[in-house]
């Protein structure tokens, strides 16, 4: 009686063991080489192998054995008619030569026993979990030649069961992981799309504008550096590319000659002109954007911090913040490129203007993180030099503005003027 408690006592040891390595071991073929080396080191077992039911190609495949070769066997070719025979139930703790229980089992058995008579089993578990078979335990004769009892075969079958869950949870991680991985590639195809989209956008409303050909571009490239340095994080600088992008939109409604006139735009067009603001705004809110204040920066693109902007004259904090860095983009760029009325300025003299109109036009804070990227660029503190290629094109000598950087960061540099945050 001593004798069957203390095996009682420790097959449960045995059971907890092999739920918790099962838990535990993240690698696939890790998790049932250990549970196999469990079960047979519980009952003393010489041999035995643990056989994954391949559905698709109806064979079994040896994922874990001990005690038949050095190398797993070959997949076994499996009748359809056994995998519903072992899903009948029944036939947990099969034994392969034992002349015993009933006509269909035993039939069942001589199945198993021709699919499996060149390694010297003896026993065979289905694991079978939410009635599907997943693959079987076999198992060979004990070291000391004694025949399976009743509880050998209860721990086998709770044993087994540990093994099937094991297998299926690993079989759902995978599933999971590959339909993770192609949400992952759907998402990143529609985002592409989305960007392809958006580019195209820009290029056409570039493309009415003969002197500022790539400006949309470039103000997207301006957004993302100031967004980048303001410390937002990836997706708000992916909006700010966007916003950059598409912040003109609305001109494709503006008469093209408006567009290309060679002079400054008198009193009596200027509205029209203007007014390409409110039908962005419009067009882009019939749009559904992944980044939602897209309509709102094109709106507010031209308002000013000191409420002398158009088209709503908004002051400082109703102005949103991607739309304050969408307007500095925008006049750095329309600063450093030729128009048919208006030359380029010097960088000497758009520096003087930022400084000079930080408050007034532009946000202080957004002007300090541009006027701290252009100035990494220059001291070579960064990899990334896209704002001194994109500068060099038009200009000799870009360092020579690296004083001016200096003094205009000493004046706005400060606590009071470094608060701006991204809440686009």
């Amino acid at each position: 009686m001593y004798y069957g408690i203390e095996k009682f006592l420790h097959a449960f040891s045995s059971l907890a063991d092999l739920g918790q390595e099962i838990a535990d071991t993240r690698d696939y073929r890790e998790m049932v080489e250990t549970a196999l080396q469990v079960v047979l080191g519980t009952l003393a077992i010489r041999r035995g192998a643990v056989v994954e039911y391949e559905r698709d190609k109806n064979v079994l495949k040896f994922i874990a054995a001990r005690g038949i070769s050095h190398e797993l066997p070959p997949d076994v070719a499996f009748d359809g008619a056994v995998v519903k025979d072992l899903c009948a139930g029944g036939a947990c703790g099969l034994n392969l030569y034992a002349d015993e229980g009933s006509g269909a089992n035993k039939e069942l058995a001589e199945k198993c026993r021709a699919l499996f008579k060149d390694f010297g089993f003896e026993l065979i578990t289905p694991l079978i979990i939410r009635d599907t078979l997943l693959g079987v335990l076999l198992l060979g004769r004990k070291v000391s030649e004694e025949l399976f009892s009743e509880l050998d075969r209860d721990v086998v079958c709770a044993m087994a069961r540990h093994i099937g869950v094991g297998i299926y949870s690993h079989r759902l991680l995978a599933e999971v992981e590959v339909r993770a991985e192609e949400n992952r590639r759907l998402y990143d195809d529609l985002r592409e799309t989305y960007q392809d989209t958006v580019r195209a956008f820009a290029a056409a409303i570039d493309f009415k504008d003969t002197y500022t050909r790539g400006h949309s571009e470039r103000v997207g490239l301006y957004c993302e550096i100031i967004a980048r340095e303001m410390g937002w994080d990836d997706e708000q600088v992916e909006g700010m590319i966007v916003a950059g992008y598409l912040h003109d939109i609305g001109k494709i409604f503006v008469d093209r000659e408006i567009i290309n006139a060679p002079h400054r735009i008198d009193a009596k067009l200027l509205p029209e002109l203007n007014g390409h603001t409110i039908a962005g705004y419009e067009l882009l809110s019939l749009i559904k954007h992944p980044f939602t204040d897209i309509p709102l920066m094109a709106r507010h693109h031209h308002e000013r911090v000191d409420g002398g902007g158009y088209p709503d004259g908004l002051t400082g904090d109703q102005i949103p913040i991607g739309a304050k860095i969408l307007t500095l983009a925008d006049s750095f760029d329309a600063m450093t490129t030729d128009r048919p009325y208006k030359r380029r300025r010097t960088l000497e003299e758009i520096i003087k203007d930022l400084q000079e109109n930080a408050g007034k036009q532009f946000e202080p804070g957004v002007v300090v993180a541009f006027a701290r990227a252009i100035l990494k660029e220059i001291k070579g503190e960064t990899e990334d030099k896209r704002i001194t290629k994109m500068l060099a094109k038009n200009y000799d000598d870009v360092k020579s503005i690296e004083p001016l950087l200096v003094e205009l960061l000493a004046k706005l540099e400060s606590p009071s003027l470094n608060t701006s945050t991204a809440t686009s």
